[in-house]
């Protein structure tokens, strides 16, 4: 680490103290009920489970239990609505710091029938790195693991991955730039990406840089800073991604992003980023100047929420709210901000099997400040 990086480091983290030193949130009375801005919809927020560590990611299965996991290494699983007291399984090698740990889980697309598991986590190798690790569940454990992909760069932040399963039956994979800004326009790099691999870790022929010299074969996408929300348009197949912008410490404040992310095309940064645009490049659908730090993705595909129906939400670390935006095809038609500063830094967020929308708080990842509750999986539960 040179002089300048660490500096900056440390100024970071001691401005993430002060602003974590606010009230603890406190959350919605029980059986309050919220309306949307265009009063279209009314919900209540249950708690789905209490007491947690930073949950990351949500994973739901078949038989609609949800397994999810905390960052410091731990897989768990919610069954017939309760939290088993013991966890599915534990990561050995798991490097969890600051940013980085047990991230993403995702559940193969023919799960009914192979049961594979992956998880993305972070790993110390000669440094920070990520890989990507397929298990198989049985008996609600994690076995046979199998390296997927590794040695992807990494740092104490700017770690993040999801590792999700497209339209295409692919693997996709966000990755971080790691603290090292050169590295997302650099071919030879995993770090700034999206990558595609097949679900046993193999490269797609079809991918856009197979045949290029001097480039890694998994590559997708180019130019990323630190995406964590990644998810498929219903109807058009469009991914979409959130992604983290400068925020202040390593460029001007905000320019937090979200993007239509498209085969082989190169999303800027370091050299554009919030709304600047050069020939090449692709500037972003939605840019968030205060920073709002988005930390997830998904698509509404159900009917629990008419009025919901195909809209695209996230979760919010720093803005601390859920933001909801509606589409028509590539196009913004509006957003409206859900339960703002109302339970703090808010991570995950997903369509659970009962339509109803579930994620996840992140008070106790050392940037907020903890309910007694928390951290806490959660979820709205439409009111007639």
């Amino acid at each position: 680490m040179d002089v300048d990086r660490f500096t900056l480091q440390v100024v970071f983290c001691c401005a993430l103290f002060l602003v974590g030193c606010g009230s603890a949130p406190k959350g919605l009375a029980e059986n309050q009920v919220v309306e949307t801005q265009d009063k279209q919809m009314r919900f209540r927020i249950e708690t789905v489970a209490s007491g947690l560590e930073v949950p990351w990611g949500f994973a739901f299965m078949p038989n609609k239990n949800l397994l999810f996991t905390e960052r410091p290494g731990r897989v768990q699983i919610i069954e017939n609505g309760k939290l088993r007291a013991e966890p599915v399984y534990v990561v050995p090698d798991v490097e969890s710091s600051s940013e980085s740990g047990l991230m993403d889980i995702s559940i193969h697309p023919n799960f009914a029938a192979n049961n594979y598991v992956y998880l993305a986590y972070a790993y110390n190798k000669d440094g920070n790195r990520v890989k990507v690790v397929r298990y198989k569940f049985a008996a609600n454990k994690l076995t046979e693991p199998k390296i997927i992909i590794e040695d992807i760069p990494a740092a104490p932040n700017h770690a993040g991955t999801r590792a999700r399963f497209g339209p295409d039956g692919k693997l996709y994979i966000t990755t971080g730039d790691s603290t090292d800004r050169t590295l997302a326009q650099q071919m030879n790099s995993l770090a700034g990406k999206t990558l595609r691999l097949n679900d046993d870790g193999t490269v797609p022929a079809d991918n856009p840089f197979v045949n290029q010299p001097g480039s890694r074969p998994e590559i997708w996408t180019v130019g990323h800073r630190n995406a964590q929300g990644l998810a498929w348009q219903p109807g058009s197949g469009l991914m979409f991604q959130t992604e983290h912008g400068p925020s202040g410490f390593d460029g001007p404040g905000g320019g937090d992003e979200v993007n239509i992310v498209e085969r082989g095309k190169n999303y800027g940064w370091p050299v554009i980023h919030h709304k600047q645009t050069q020939a090449g490049l692709e500037s972003p659908l939605l840019e968030y100047t205060p920073a709002c730090a988005p930390a997830s993705g998904t698509f509404y595909k159900g009917n629990a929420f008419p009025a919901f129906k195909d809209s695209f939400f996230f979760g919010c670390l720093r803005g601390e709210r859920l933001i909801r935006v509606t589409l028509n095809g590539r196009n913004v038609a509006g957003q409206e901000d859900l339960l703002k500063e109302t339970y703090g830094r808010i991570r995950e967020v997903a369509e659970g099997p009962d339509g109803f929308i579930y994620f996840s708080t992140s008070n106790r990842d050392g940037r907020g400040s903890a309910a007694k509750e928390d951290d806490r999986i959660l979820r709205l539960v439409p009111v007639k």
